[in-house]
């Protein structure tokens, strides 16, 4: 799971980036409105930790912008300012969650985890066509017949997963799994979407890697004689 913290103060974002990744998850952190609405856009995030008090945009304003562009990633906001007509204004802006300052990690961990769940986001595997992604392996399965994929072969096939269908340029892959400000080029995508194409293959999977002109890759189902 990938999540974008938009925190200005360093200190605490930089503790939640090590506290979320020691828990499993990828996270990026950017420390002020105006960027963290900019990555928000890119929809290559499955949560997003949103602070309210921030330089240039402040996170109502961040929540706004991000509902506006159609964006329904989950928003928990983080803030001290704790009254009731606060609370309102964040969830009217768009928030899912709001989380006042100080916190308990447990507590923190909890909220991040149930609003996941309540996207689809807590699930074992993913299944498409004949075919299965183990989360918790990283395993591709067709029938009695399985690979085991590399982690970048994994994070590209989930995407391509979860995205039910949908094209996904090279951009937002490479947004999404190598990270926005990743030096990885589009011909890293090519290259493992070729060895993902192999291992489906050699598994007698049904499902197809297919690449559309200026639009991406997205998965098909095909006949398989």
């Amino acid at each position: 799971m990938k999540i974008l913290i938009v925190e200005d103060e360093k200190l605490l974002a930089d503790s939640l980036k090590t506290l979320l990744t020691q828990k499993g998850f990828d996270v990026e952190v950017v420390y002020d409105g105006e960027s963290g609405a900019e990555y928000a856009e890119m929809g290559v995030y499955d949560l997003l930790i949103l602070d309210v008090m921030m330089p240039k945009m402040d996170g109502y304003q961040v929540a706004r912008q991000v509902r506006a562009k159609r964006c329904a990633t989950p928003i928990l906001m983080l803030t001290a300012k704790s009254g009731l007509e606060d609370r309102i204004q964040g969830l009217n802006a768009g928030a899912d969650y709001y989380l006042t300052k100080p916190f308990d990690s447990r507590e923190l961990l909890a909220c991040i985890n149930a609003l996941l769940r309540r996207q689809g986001g807590q699930v074992d595997e993913l299944v498409y066509g004949n075919t299965a992604l183990d989360l918790s392996t990283g395993t591709l399965v067709c029938g009695e017949k399985s690979v085991r994929l590399s982690a970048r072969e994994f994070d590209v096939m989930r995407f391509l997963l979860q995205s039910k269908g949908q094209n996904l340029s090279k951009e937002v892959i490479l947004a999404r799994v190598w990270g926005y400000d990743s030096d990885a080029v589009e011909n890293h995508v090519e290259v493992y979407v070729g060895f993902l194409r192999k291992k489906l293959i050699s598994i007698g999977s049904d499902l197809r890697i297919i690449a559309i002109r200026r639009l991406g890759y997205h998965l098909e189902v095909a006949e398989i004689c």
